[in-house]
Parts: C-alpha cells; structure tokens; sequence
C-alpha cells in the first residue's frame, strides 16, 4: 500500500442529475467549513494544489469530484455550519445533497470529518442525525492532528468513538503519517461485497 496516490479533479456537479457516470466507488466527504476537506484530498494525492484550500468558509458551494487511479472517487461536498449566502440558496443545496445522498448508488460510504482540535459541535451532531436516520453507512476522520499533542492523541480518538461510534481514523495534512491506514480501510470498504 503507498502512502499517496495519483488522482485528478474530474467535475464539478450542482446536483445529482449532473453528477459523473462512472462506477467507481464514491465516499463523499462531509464537514464544517475549514473541517480540513481539501487538505485531505490534497494530503492523500500529494498535491498542495488539487483541491483548492481557503481561508473564507463556505467556498465550495458544488460537488467536487476527485478520481484516485481506478480504485475511487472522493465528492467534497459543500461545507455546513457556515454560509454567506441566502436561506433560500441555502435550502436549495441542503435538497440537492440530500437528493445526492440518498440516492447516488456508487456511494460506498460517507466520511464525516471532525477537527481534532475542539469538541465535536452542535451542526456535527446534526448532521449526524441525519446519516443515521437514514441508516447510511459512515466513518469519522478526525483532521488536524499535527496540531494534538502525541500525549493526547489516542483520548481524543476514543472520546470521538464513544460519541460517534463506528470506525474512527486520525488525519494529518502535515505529514501524511495515517494515510497508509486510510487507504487500506478504503480498500477493504471497496472489497466487501
């Protein structure tokens, strides 16, 4: 297994209707603004440059389709809990991702994105809530953890678990250490039926 992986920027889609037909197996990426998405995406290819990164919440307001090789696709999806923009623009984007969600069939499994550094928050929850409403498949990746100490690391984990249940794994942008076992957990995800 490597630790990066060669991957593209395939398309950007508003809604389902518009999404790539391919039959890759997709994990869309769930998070608050500046949870750490594209830093994710860019930090498993190894390209500071492919997802855009902002310091302005709220700037991805489409699915951002990203191809690694031919194992599988990550869809950065918009950012909640922080929007610059209208009720009604906003009510439109929560119906084409729920749209999206619920019935784009290539979805392996969602990934939910917690920053390491603060407690899990309320929008976190929420969404949440809803994943498991819908008894969608889901992990956790918990981004920015160059920024825990080492002593706190494993606790930090294990209180996200206790709270979140289900596969919890640890992200960081600066060194990439867990990448070997994201990767490895995609492929088995991908492996199974």
């Amino acid at each position: 297994m490597t630790k990066y992986m060669q991957a593209k920027f395939l398309i950007s889609a508003e809604k389902l209707s518009q999404c790539p037909e391919y039959t890759l197996p997709e994990f869309p990426l769930l998070g608050r603004s500046n949870v750490g998405k594209s830093s994710f995406i860019n930090g498993l290819s190894n390209n500071k440059k492919l997802a855009k990164t902002s310091n302005t919440p709220g700037k991805t307001r489409l699915i951002n389709f990203f191809q690694f090789g031919n194992d599988f696709m990550l869809a950065d999806l918009p950012g909640y809990g922080y929007a610059k923009v209208s009720k009604e623009a906003q009510n439109k984007w929560q119906k084409y991702l729920e749209e999206y969600l619920l019935k784009r069939e290539q979805i392996k499994s969602l990934i939910q994105f917690i920053d390491g550094r603060h407690d899990i928050q309320k929008n976190d929850f929420q969404m949440r809530e809803w994943v498991e409403i819908y008894n969608l498949p889901i992990i956790t990746i918990v981004t920015k953890m160059d920024y825990v100490p080492k002593s706190k690391t494993l606790n930090i984990l294990k209180n996200i678990e206790k709270q979140f249940g289900g596969v919890v794994l640890p992200f960081s942008a600066v060194d990439n250490r867990y990448n070997e076992g994201i990767f490895e957990y995609f492929q088995k995800l991908i492996s199974e039926n």
